[in-house]
This record gives C-alpha cells, sequence and structure tokens, in this order.
C-alpha cells in the first residue's frame, strides 16, 4: 500500500479474520435465540400449503408473505392466530432465524416456560437472577413469545405476562407473539395491545378455528346419518312394545321433529338401551346439518377421552380451544351421558359444560340411560340442571330394547 493511499497506516482486518468473526457473531446469537434445534425451520424450508387442509392454504400463503415481509424490517408487532398445528409456531420461528441471519439479536421463548423460569429464578441455587431474565425478555431487540395464554394462570403469572406486554408495547420493541385460538379468549388488558388499535400491531390467521373436525372430532359418521333418521324412526318399537310405548315413541319423535326444525333450549331423551334415543338424536343433528348449521356430537366416554389427550404435548388440539368449541358451537349433542366413568375430572368438566350451556340458554340435546333418581345419586349438580323446566324438555321414552326384540324376533 503506497504513502498516499487512504487507508495508509489504518488497521485493517484480514478477510478471513472477518468471516471468523462473523462465524462467531452467528454463533453467539444462536446460542442466545433459545431456539436450539429450531434453528433449522426458514422460510426456505417452508411449505406454502402449511400443514392445515385446503382451505388453509391461502390463508396460511398470506401469512407466510406477512412474516418474511416482518422479519426483513421488524417494526412494531406481529401476532399471529389459528388453530393447534395451523402453523403459528414453525412462522415465528422462521422470523426469529431470519433475525439471526440478518445479525440481529432475537429470544424465542414459549410463554409458559417463561413463567417457569422466572418462578425458578426466586431459587438461590438459580444460576441466573429472576432480575436478569425478565430485563431480558423485555428489553431483547426483537422477542418471540409463543402460544400466550391466560387460561388457567395464577394472577402471579397474568400479572408477569402483563408487564413484558406492557413494556415492550410502550417502548415500540419489534415483538412476535402466536396465539393459540382467537384473541377474544385473552384477558382485555392484553388483547387491546395486541390488536395494536393505533397501528403498531399487525394480526394474522392462520386457518379457521375448527382443526377437530379435522381429526373427527365431534362428527357423525356418514353411515349413521344415512341410517338414523326421522323417515327410517320405528315408532312401533319392535314386537314387545305395547300401546303406551309406541305412544310415548310417536310423541317424542314429534318432539325431536320439532326441536330439528328450530332449536330451543334444551331437548333430554331418557329411556333404556336400544328403544331408540341416539337414534333420534342423530336424527335432529343431520337436519341441522343439511340446514347449514354447526353440529358438536360427543358420546360422552369418547369426548372424555378426548379432553384428557388434548393435555399431551403432541396433541394437534389444545385443551382450551377444543372446551371452547364444545362450550359455543350452536348445537351440542351429548350421547349416553352416565356412561362415562366417574371421576372428579371427568365430573368437573361435564358440569362446567352444563352449566355454561344451561346460563346461555344454548341449544343442547341428550340423551342417557339413567332414571332422575340415578343421576340424582351419581350427578347430583348436573341433575340440578336437567330438572330445569324452564331451559329442558325431559322426555322419556318406555318402549323396550328394540335390538333385543329384533333379536328374538
Amino acid at each position: 500500500m503506497h504513502i498516499g493511499h487512504p487507508d495508509f497506516g489504518q488497521a485493517i482486518p484480514c478477510t478471513c479474520q472477518e468471516t471468523e468473526d462473523s462465524g462467531n457473531r452467528a454463533a453467539a446469537l444462536r446460542r442466545y435465540s433459545n431456539l436450539g434445534a429450531l434453528s433449522r425451520i426458514t422460510f426456505a424450508t417452508t411449505n406454502l400449503e402449511g400443514p392445515m387442509p385446503a382451505a388453509g392454504h391461502q390463508m396460511f400463503s398470506e401469512g407466510v408473505t406477512a412474516a418474511a415481509r416482518f422479519a426483513e424490517d421488524p417494526q412494531g408487532w406481529l401476532v399471529i392466530t389459528g388453530p393447534s398445528g395451523s402453523g403459528k409456531t414453525h412462522l415465528a420461528v422462521a422470523i426469529a432465524n431470519r433475525c439471526i441471519e440478518r445479525d440481529q439479536t432475537a429470544f424465542f421463548i414459549v410463554a409458559a416456560d417463561l413463567l417457569d423460569h422466572l418462578r425458578a429464578a426466586y431459587s438461590p441455587d438459580n444460576p441466573v437472577s429472576y432480575d436478569e431474565l425478565f430485563d431480558q425478555v423485555r428489553n431483547v431487540p426483537v422477542l418471540v413469545l409463543d402460544d400466550l395464554s391466560t387460561t388457567n394462570a395464577t394472577p402471579w403469572a397474568q400479572e408477569k405476562l402483563f408487564q413484558v406486554i406492557n413494556h415492550r408495547y410502550n417502548n415500540a420493541l419489534p415483538t412476535v407473539v402466536t396465539v393459540r385460538g382467537p384473541l377474544q379468549r385473552l384477558d382485555d388488558s392484553l388483547r387491546t395491545r395486541l390488536e395494536g388499535s393505533d397501528g403498531t400491531a399487525t394480526v394474522i390467521q392462520l386457518g379457521n378455528f375448527n382443526s377437530r373436525l379435522v381429526l373427527g372430532i365431534g362428527e357423525i359418521r356418514a353411515e349413521m346419518l344415512q341410517r338414523m333418521t326421522f323417515e327410517n324412526f320405528d315408532t312401533l318399537g319392535g314386537p314387545g312394545a305395547s300401546p303406551q310405548d309406541q305412544e310415548s315413541l310417536d310423541r317424542v319423535m314429534h318432539t325431536a321433529r320439532t326441536f330439528a326444525s328450530e332449536p330451543e333450549g334444551w331437548l333430554l331423551l331418557s329411556g333404556p338401551r336400544g328403544c331408540g334415543k341416539t337414534h333420534l338424536a342423530v336424527a335432529i343433528a343431520g337436519w341441522r346439518l343439511d340446514k347449514g348449521s354447526q353440529v358438536f356430537f360427543a358420546f360422552v366416554p369418547t369426548l372424555l377421552d378426548h379432553l384428557r389427550a388434548t393435555f399431551s404435548p403432541d396433541s394437534p388440539v389444545g385443551y382450551d380451544e377444543l372446551f371452547e368449541q364444545i362450550n359455543s358451537v350452536p348445537l351440542l349433542v351429548l350421547d349416553d351421558l352416565g356412561a362415562e366413568s366417574s371421576t372428579v375430572w371427568a365430573e368437573e368438566k361435564l358440569y362446567q359444560i352444563v352449566v355454561h350451556r344451561h346460563e346461555a340458554r344454548l341449544p343442547t340435546v341428550i340423551t342417557t340411560a339413567s332414571t332422575l333418581d340415578e343421576l340424582e345419586d351419581t350427578k347430583s349438580r348436573i341433575a340440578s340442571r336437567l330438572v330445569d323446566g324452564m331451559v329442558v324438555d325431559w322426555q322419556p321414552i318406555t318402549a323396550p330394547n328394540y335390538r333385543d326384540q329384533r333379536r328374538r324376533g
């Protein structure tokens, strides 16, 4: 380098040193990011069709575009909502990895894990202090907060989450948040900040909130819908049915038809097994489905199995999502109440469903082989709702087991 060169006398690192420093910097950012094995997820490896059925392909493709745009210049907030398995975490992680590629500091953490780490930080043996971790999450240049939820959260947990969200909102720090289900489930103080009424936030939705239908949860098999209709319901009740039994079958079918035409309140069908309760319940559901209405049909023991399964980390449907759909669906059919294992947990879940729909006066059909006395003995809290004549139309069927009569004939 000659004396007149502008860089004469300056210390200039060699290119090999620059490459090494760049590699060290990227490695340090990845260690700091808390992504771990998720570092493999990028926009380049993302399938634009997404993980949901065909109906959700366009929503996912549009979500990828919005997420990629945000990753190139993180400004404000990006909130990603959708049912379980719709690709929310995938896009959030891709954003974090793109930020690291652009030499920008990003930190990824699941909301529940954050709360666990904050609790553990109170321990004197913990190598990371509470203040250190809390400050890191509140002030990191780009935060990715995955699976934000306040359902069943303690007041302490709700307060910590609000402090993080509020601090980053007030300081306009770039933040990516994923929420399983609609934002309306969140506390208003969080929701108003995530929605960004001042234009600081962009909300994208991946897929419709009905992923339980993808798995067949709440659906009625086509074979049942074809076989169990009003037209082929036998009001004669089989060879052993008395005139009184036939009268009860005719009365109940007329009531079920009326209910199906305009569902209002509750319809409770009781009687011995095989008398036609499920047949009429399916006929009602099929009628409503033909009218374009949403129906959730559940054999009660299986429903409780599905709810338990949602607690598994591998479950594609979240508990909150499934429970919300059961509570809010326009028509819920609970088949064979009383056949489930009577655990404390099962009783509590059923009671919560019954209370919510009873108080909201949401159309519900229930079938049971139990008598009122049996329900009051085994499910007193639920029974107290079922005897409310202002809401529940209790229709007993006295006909004998039709399947058994047919077999004997």
